[in-house]
């Protein structure tokens, strides 16, 4: 590679960080932890960086560690308890804007997008500023974060700045006339909860197929299928899935297991308004069949 090719590849993979006004409008926005705790329950932060297996309080132990394989390697959720040397307790409002909306590091590097941004860059900044008060209050751990176990060339974080130019889309995507209860369903889909995250499609790199929104995918630890949640295959009603996702328990007195229990657990915080917005949304997302012979 030529030094003009070099030059180009480095400034088309630089990591963003946001811009002076936008700091500027974060410092100016007053907090509240009480808001910030909807957001990180709303966000799901305790499903991947607390311990896994754990309960009540002890969820609130963000030391991360636990793994996440994929068909690129394994990725380990790294301690984000408000310690200042092991977690992220020297952050400032700013650097967890910057990895929510931009994926970048405090140190200016690229954070894998096994941590969601793709999602999180459509949260609002009053959210992100609630979040960040809420994450203070929180106990610290010491526990040190461990490395990802990625092969070359996923090792080289560099290289994720070529596919955040292709994956890191601002909008939203679905879009419309939508009511007030489903639009704030939306933002919790698409912004928080990043159901899109599993329940969507990936291609060969790893980015989402917004084409195929919700439409059900391989789970991405090779054990069974993650399902479909568009109205062509979830026939819940409205009640029907808000309840569920309260309490755990479908229409025909299943109840839901491995990640979706956790996810039930974190969303059982909401208020019930917010499951009805959830459940309404999800009645608005274009229905997609199953693909034929789906396993």
């Amino acid at each position: 590679m030529g030094l003009a090719g070099l030059a180009a590849f480095w400034w088309l993979t630089r990591p963003v960080t946001a811009p002076p006004h936008v700091a500027a409008a974060l410092a100016g926005l007053d907090s509240n932890p009480q808001r910030g705790a909807l957001v990180f329950h709303a966000s799901g932060c305790a499903s991947c960086h607390a311990a896994p297996g754990a309960t009540g309080e002890a969820r609130l132990v963000l030391a991360g560690g636990r793994r996440f394989p994929s068909p690129f390697g394994s990725f380990v959720a790294p301690n984000i308890s408000p310690h200042p040397e092991h977690g992220i307790g020297s952050w400032s409002l700013t650097d967890l804007y910057n990895a929510l909306k931009h994926g970048t590091t405090p140190d200016g590097t690229h954070h894998y997008p096994a941590f969601p941004y793709t999602t999180y860059q459509r949260i609002r900044l009053q959210d992100v500023a609630d979040l960040y008060a809420f994450l203070q209050t929180l106990p610290p751990s010491d526990a040190a974060s461990l490395p990802h176990d990625l092969p070359f060339p996923f090792s080289f974080r560099r290289g994720i700045g070529l596919w955040k130019r292709l994956y890191l889309r601002p909008g939203w995507v679905v879009n419309g006339s939508l009511s007030h209860e489903e639009a704030r369903g939306r933002y919790l889909v698409e912004a928080l909860g990043h159901c899109g995250e599993c329940h969507t499609p990936r291609d060969s790199l790893g980015g989402l197929d917004t084409a195929r929104w919700l439409a059900g995918a391989p789970n991405p630890a090779g054990k069974g299928r993650i399902p479909n949640i568009t109205p062509a295959v979830l026939d819940w009603s409205q009640a029907d899935i808000a309840y569920y996702l309260e309490t755990g328990f479908t229409p025909d007195y299943d109840s839901a297991g491995g990640e979706m229990a956790e996810v039930v657990e974190n969303l059982s915080h909401l208020p019930k308004s917010d499951l009805m917005a959830i459940a309404a949304y999800l009645k608005r997302v274009p229905p997609m069949p199953d693909p034929p012979g789906k396993p």
